[in-house]
């Protein structure tokens, strides 16, 4: 009996195998023997649960439990797919910073080009029709095409929509025609005026837009509009003044006025102030003035026909001053009778 109940003692705890097995498993896992107070803990523990044991020890008593459940799903290669994509970003923000990116490109260009060209899609026959007042170097300029350009990888509607942008040209047509042929076709605007603004001359085209911000010589016959507002509303104006051969061909310059309306500048230096309403009227009067009295060639300097029902007359310094004496004469005489 008293044998039964020494190994029922050593059974549960208090005899020398239960202290024995304590021993082998504190001495297998200390640190598991002294979180547990030197209870008995679990032999092994799956590797799931020891993962988030290792991350709820590395983490703060304040994290969040929701960031601790993201870690626990995160890819094991997240963190260097992470510093691979902020390592590359960095490098495009450099790129792009430091303006180096169309010189990048450039470069790709030209090398797919020379692989191209080297395959036999060389661009050796160019053909350009409708020109007038662009070269054909301005116009390839203009398009984008240079020695370097394959047939291949040119953009027809790319140097389509750079032409179009051109102000001279109004419409183009690009064809490819393989391996190695490259037509464009351009329809370019008309040179209409010369527009004075500012100090600036420009060339326009009937609708105002501006063709060029210079004036080569080939340009120099055209008519001169002065003012602004004048390159829009030339177009009308002239137009209506054609329609008079004896005083059109006098006229150097039409001013536009405050944008209502117009002046003529002869090329004597005479200045003619139309009315704003009646305009053709107006024209009309003066046709007949220079034609039976010849207004338009005596030694004035302004008339101004404004006022519906009169026209003043400015006289040069010169007649006025002959006018002058004139008068005085005229009174003398009268006096002396």
């Amino acid at each position: 009996m008293r044998a039964n109940l020494g190994r029922a003692r050593a059974m549960d705890g208090g005899g020398r195998l239960a202290r024995s097995l304590t021993t082998r498993r504190q001495r297998s896992d200390p640190k598991q023997a002294a979180d547990f107070g030197g209870r008995l803990a679990p032999a092994r523990q799956p590797s799931r649960a020891r993962h988030a044991h290792s991350t709820l020890s590395r983490c703060d008593g304040n994290m969040p439990r929701l960031i601790v459940q993201l870690e626990r799903r995160l890819p094991r290669r997240f963190g260097i797919a992470a510093t691979l994509a902020l390592l590359i970003g960095s490098l495009g923000f450099g790129i792009v910073k430091g303006g180096h990116l169309d010189s990048i490109g450039e470069s790709l260009s030209d090398t797919r080009n020379a692989l191209a060209n080297t395959a036999g899609f060389r661009i050796t026959s160019l053909s350009i029709t409708g020109r007038k007042q662009l070269s054909q170097e301005e116009i390839l300029a203009i398009g984008g095409v240079n020695g370097r350009s394959s047939l291949l990888f040119l953009n027809a509607a790319s140097v389509r929509d750079r032409l179009k942008a051109s102000p001279w040209i109004a419409d183009a047509t690009v064809l490819k025609l393989y391996p190695g042929r490259l037509s464009i076709e351009v329809t370019e605007r008309k040179a209409f005026a010369l527009w004075q603004q500012g100090g600036r001359m420009s060339v326009i085209a009937e609708d105002g837009s501006v063709l060029e911000p210079y004036v080569a010589k080939r340009f120099t016959n055209l008519p001169l509009v002065v003012g602004k507002g004048a390159e829009t509303n030339a177009r009308d104006f002239l137009a209506l003044l054609a329609q008079y051969p004896q005083i059109k061909p006098d006229v150097k310059a039409v001013i536009y006025i405050g944008e209502r309306r117009w002046n003529l500048r002869m090329n004597s230096g005479l200045d003619i102030r139309l009315p704003e309403h009646g305009v053709a009227s107006a024209l009309t009067a003066l046709t007949k003035l220079d034609k039976d009295d010849k207004l338009l060639s005596r030694d004035i300097t302004a008339i101004d026909m404004r006022l519906p029902d009169r026209l003043t007359v400015r006289l040069s310094e010169e007649a006025g001053k002959a006018r002058d004496e004139l008068l005085k004469k005229s009174k003398r005489k009268g006096t002396d009778a």
